[in-house]
């Protein structure tokens, strides 16, 4: 048994910020099951959201965000993020960050659907490959951080786990105690005792047909977290960014709504805008109302997908705005100088996650969460655009503050089990992960996507338990592989969004169902989950 100061499940901006605040007086392993420098983080495109200009005010952006979080959103949170944030944003230009600056030498402030100012500080349009690039360098440079590439946290150890292990009443509050991890590459599944576990393993984006997030945003920590016994909140709420490029050779590639802040028009195939007869703030309405607005029309045309136009600007400033979209659009046959994009909806963020208190810290004792793997209460019903690498730059510093406090009370665990193969054997029918993974996705996207009602989601409930039931049956009878192991990750976050969405009985924000079309007080709360171990 291998014993460490704090484990941290994920290499994304979250985890590389909270290791880089800890690892001055502890020991830190950072594992990641693909690559170091491969997490959504690097994939964000538009940037971070902070009151940075003198116009500017943290009252102002947290109007905005209190009105695009459509209710549900914890005004606390808010108020402590929007007022922390540029005091983290400096420190993150400190470790070595560069955004990109205007003419005049100033930064270079986007602006954003539901945003009323302009307050988001970019790197071009790869801003979060930017963050990656700064922060792994410096956690490369520290000796006290291992980072352990191509492996996969399988499960979470705690306290309560253990006892009902040996047939023991649980303790009251669950305790992390450490994790079980397979290496990729062997196949060996070692334990690891820690006494700080951080998870910030990203989001649940391959659960969808179709996503914005890479290949690796399978839910894993959230999963794990549920089937140790943390809460989880607001799992309905799914943000679908409203352009991916539509390109038979483009996989899970978006074009940043910075576009949109930049004066970029949605058309029809023809050429009409439509925005106006959605919104009054037309192309610059946040994410949902653009989503789903951009759904109806192709549903009412029976389009594949519609247009960006950005032909309104030159070639020398798209290219230089939006390097990333212009070399990859170019790469397809598309000058977006002169023709607009082909775009279409996709899953893109998940609002809820793992329920954390304002420290991070989740209903387990010292499992911290970061990221979009929780639920902090900052986006409530939808999360306002360039929010989320705010939020993690601030509950990162907030988790790591809070652990460093009690870190030296925390003891090891005396014992933790080896992993327990029983009886599995090699699968000889790798067909049922490509089946059910397959299924998963498919309907989740046409029972559980934009527009939802409570059959579509009875149905999806259905298929989801006998999915689950199928690969439950699969996992203990043949030895672990990194593909089962996402697939009953996905799984359970599918279980947990069907499960919530049939609880919210209106419509409000990112949720929206055909039976229940207003939105309704009764529902003004979260939507909260908790597992029944029944003791």
């Amino acid at each position: 048994m291998e014993k460490i100061d704090y484990l941290i499940i994920g290499t994304g901006l979250a985890g590389l910020a909270f290791a880089l605040k800890v690892a001055d007086t502890a020991t830190v392993i950072m594992l990641t099951k693909t690559w170091a420098d491969e997490s959504n983080t690097r994939y964000a495109q538009g940037g971070i959201a902070a009151v940075w200009d003198k116009s500017d005010s943290a009252e102002e952006h947290i109007a905005d965000t209190l009105q695009t979080g459509a209710g549900l959103c914890r005004r606390e949170v808010v108020e402590a993020v929007v007022r922390e944030g540029p005091r983290r944003v400096e420190e993150a230009i400190e470790y070595g960050v560069s955004f990109s600056r205007n003419t005049a030498g100033d930064y270079d402030l986007g602006r954003e659907g539901g945003h009323s100012r302009r307050r988001v500080l970019h790197a071009q349009d790869h801003t979060g490959a930017e963050f990656v690039r700064a922060l792994l360098e410096k956690v490369r440079a520290n000796p006290n951080i291992q980072i352990r590439e191509r492996h996969m946290a399988v499960d979470l150890i705690t306290d309560s786990w253990l006892a009902r292990r040996k047939g023991q009443l649980p303790p009251f509050f669950s305790t992390a105690k450490g994790v079980y991890c397979m290496d990729l590459d062997s196949g060996s599944i070692n334990v690891i005792s820690a006494r700080v576990v951080l998870l910030c393993t990203g989001g649940i984006g391959k659960v969808y047909l179709c996503t914005s997030n890479p290949d690796i945003a399978s839910g894993d920590g959230l999963a794990m977290a549920w089937r140790a016994g943390a809460r989880v909140a607001n799992m309905e709420f799914i943000q679908f960014h409203p352009t991916c490029l539509y390109h038979p050779l483009a996989k899970n590639f978006l074009v940043t709504e910075a576009m949109r802040g930049e004066g970029g028009v949605l058309r029809l195939a023809d050429g009409t805008p439509f925005m106006n007869r959605y919104d009054e703030r037309r192309d610059l309405a946040p994410r949902d109302t653009v989503a789903r607005a951009i759904d109806t029309e192709l549903k009412r045309t029976g389009a594949e997908c519609v247009y960006l136009d950005m032909t309104h600007k030159s070639k020398d400033f798209l290219s230089q705005r939006f390097p990333t979209v212009f070399t990859r659009c170019r790469e397809l046959g598309i000058d977006v100088s002169t023709t607009p994009i082909p775009v279409v909806p996709a899953a893109h963020y998940l609002c809820g996650g793992v329920d954390v208190d304002q420290h991070g810290e989740s209903s387990i004792r010292n499992l911290f969460v970061v990221g979009e793997s929780a639920c902090t209460g900052l986006h409530g019903a939808n999360r306002l655009a360039s929010n989320s690498l705010l939020e993690i730059l601030v509950y990162a510093h907030r988790a790591a503050e809070t652990s460093k406090a009690r870190l030296g009370a925390i003891s090891f665990a005396e014992h933790l089990p080896p992993w327990d193969h029983g009886n599995a054997t090699d699968s000889d029918e790798q067909v049922v992960i490509t089946q059910n993974w397959d299924e998963i996705r498919r309907f989740m996207w046409n029972y559980v996507g934009l527009v939802r009602s409570t059959r579509r989601l009875k149905r999806a409930r259905r298929r989801v338990n006998v999915v689950k039931e199928e690969i439950r049956h699969y996992y203990w009878d043949f030895k672990l592989s990194g593909d089962l192991l996402e697939l009953r990750n996905l799984a359970t976050v599918a279980g947990l969004i069907v499960e919530s969405a049939l609880r919210r009985q209106e419509s409000r924000g990112l949720h929206y169902t055909l039976d229940f079309p207003e939105s309704d007080p009764r529902f003004l709360k979260p939507t909260v989950l908790e597992r029944d171990f029944n003791w």
